[in-house]
């Protein structure tokens, strides 16, 4: 199974390049960072203060870039309906195009109704927007002259380069444990990115599991390999029994959350978290 690095934290005071540059050195597969656009002042429920202090991630992954060769740098996860999807198929494609293929596409809709709003997403129905800015944006990917026309994003042909590296582009992991969640992964998806949930609460073996089956079946139904379809848990600890059940349950791939604060303390914990889970 693979094992990759997620920091939880804010990296502001943490340089993404050296973190990224350590993680590769040690053996990681992979690192990510979230996404939070805005974080508004009031909100229906609890929002932890930090979220506010997270940084652009496609910045902070194009820094971390240019200093590793083989590490993968993804989004766990990137808002697509708080984006315009032309200007985010344009970053993504460039992320990936300079770094050689490395980016892993982490997506999700959102979980904060005040601050969608305020970027133009339509609350109720936002995973209808998030596909619709997907189908757009694998056009803009995939051919010279790219359109769409859909009830949120409509246009007429345009040109957009670069193209990704990877072909026909980068891995689509849908984030979450929305109801529809496994349909949409099966129609237009790569992958189920499981979601972190504070605090320190886990997606279960089990859940793995049945998810596992679930997707393997729906694949089938409509002539797919369920083998193309990517499951990338995540762990707050790493702790090897954990980290056992979550492969034998199908894991692919597991996250583990790198949450302490300031360079020096960040660059320790990654050492003693590469000597527990890669020897």
């Amino acid at each position: 199974m693979k094992i990759g690095i997620f920091n939880h934290h804010s990296i502001a005071d943490k340089d993404p390049a050296i973190l990224a540059q350590r993680a590769e050195e040690f053996g990681f597969d992979a690192f990510w960072l979230r996404e939070h656009p805005i974080i508004p002042v009031v909100t229906s429920g609890p929002v932890p203060d930090v979220l506010a202090e997270t940084v652009d991630p496609f910045i902070a992954l194009a820094r971390a870039s240019a200093v590793t060769k083989t590490i993968k740098l993804g989004t766990s996860i990137c808002v697509v309906p708080e984006h315009n999807p032309l200007l985010l198929a344009k970053e993504v494609a460039t992320l990936d195009h300079f770094s050689g293929g490395r980016f892993l596409f982490g997506i999700g809709a959102g979980f904060i109704q005040e601050g969608s709003e305020i970027m133009g997403v339509d609350w109720e129905h936002r995973w209808t927007q998030t596909r619709e800015a997907i189908m757009a944006m694998k056009a803009l990917w995939t051919t010279e002259e790219a359109e769409y026309h859909g009830r949120y994003y409509d246009f007429l042909p345009v040109r957009s380069f670069p193209k990704p590296a990877q072909k026909p582009h980068p891995p689509l992991l849908l984030g979450g444990r929305a109801k529809n969640l496994f349909k949409r992964i099966v129609e237009y998806g790569d992958g189920w990115l499981l979601p972190y949930i504070p605090p320190r609460s886990l997606i279960s073996p089990e859940q793995i599991r049945q998810g596992r089956e679930v997707l393997n079946e729906l694949a089938s139904r409509v002539g797919r390999d369920p083998k193309s379809i990517q499951v990338v848990a995540f762990a707050w600890l790493p702790e090897l029994d954990t980290l056992k059940a979550f492969e034998e349950a199908g894991a692919d791939a597991v996250r583990i959350s790198l949450e302490t604060a300031g360079e020096k303390e960040a660059l320790a914990k990654l050492e003693e978290i590469a000597r527990t889970v890669l020897g």
